[in-house]
């Protein structure tokens, strides 16, 4: 991945026909989806590391199913200053995605607590929370593997994945306590 220190880039140039605009939707969500960064109209780069292969392998093909083309360059910055810009670009798109993630977990953890709150115990809003955080833990997964920089805020989304595991175990624990309730016993 890196030249003299420097780290080394796959650059995309993708030109597609205008229309119709899935074709050129289609290809930005693949590229939107491994976290490609967007460098200008039709100019995409990643780290030039096997996580990103598929994601491109996948562009490519989509833009030559549409008509279009991609030319794909390795490329790396002329100088450490480019060299460390793209860098700070790359790593400042995995600091939103964090981000957004964080913000979901904390979207998840509001909505057992109000699930707790009106003691809506039952077996399909349980199943509804477990899908919820396989969710979770998938985009987990995903951006994980694309921050090949290493943010900080990595450790955090970490940490809140696994509060938010603790707080929908305690969550089930509590529907199968509901659930197990004979007439009469109270909680």
């Amino acid at each position: 991945m890196t030249t003299n220190g420097a780290a080394r880039w796959v650059v995309l140039l993708v030109r597609l026909p205008a229309g119709p605009s899935r074709h050129r939707v289609a290809v930005w969500r693949e590229l939107r989806r491994i976290g490609a960064l967007s460098l200008g109209q039709g100019v995409w780069a990643v780290p030039d590391v096997p996580v990103f292969a598929d994601g491109l392998a996948r562009a490519a093909e989509l833009a030559g199913r549409a008509d279009g083309e991609v030319v794909t360059l390795d490329a790396a910055g002329r100088t450490p200053a480019d060299s460390a810009h793209l860098q700070a670009l790359f790593t400042a798109a995995r600091k939103e995605d964090w981000a957004e993630f964080l913000a979901d977990c904390g979207k998840f953890e509001d909505e057992l607590a109000k699930e707790i709150r009106i003691a809506k115990f039952t077996l399909a809003e349980l199943e509804e929370e477990e899908q919820s955080l396989e969710r979770l833990r998938r985009w987990h997964r995903d951006l994980t593997a694309r921050d090949v920089f290493g943010t900080p805020e990595a450790a955090e989304a970490g940490e809140r994945l696994r509060q938010c595991t603790v707080a929908c175990e305690d969550y089930a624990e509590r529907v199968f306590a509901a659930l197990h309730e004979t007439p009469g016993q109270s909680g």
